[in-house]
């Protein structure tokens, strides 16, 4: 809480990445995308000594209407100078970085 990331979150029984993928961002976002290739992977501890795998994806908006999800205070599109100046998830624009996904210098 009071600090900005990526939508995402856990895959139903049976769902594809790419499912997955489209769900939360609609659920999350209120935008349909295409799914694009991997960025890059991370883990991240959970409660109860369990390891989070997280891929993160590319994804191209098709449509709908932005607008926060019930998980979220807000939803933004940034230029990547502006990430720098945010709060941030802890390693979120290092990863964002190392996978060469941002424009320009941060």
């Amino acid at each position: 809480m009071g600090l900005w990331s990526l939508p995402g979150g856990r895959l139903e029984p049976g769902e594809s990445d790419a499912a997955g993928l489209r769900r939360e961002i609609l659920e999350e976002t209120g935008l349909r995308v295409e799914v694009g290739r991997l960025a890059g992977t991370v883990e991240r501890p959970g409660p109860g000594g369990v390891t989070y795998v997280i891929r993160d994806y590319l994804a191209t908006v098709t449509g709908g209407v932005p607008a926060a999800g019930d998980d979220a205070a807000d939803l933004r599109w940034c230029a990547t100078a502006e990430l720098a100046l945010l709060p941030l998830t802890e390693g979120l624009l290092g990863c964002l970085t190392e996978w060469g996904v941002l424009t320009g210098s941060p």
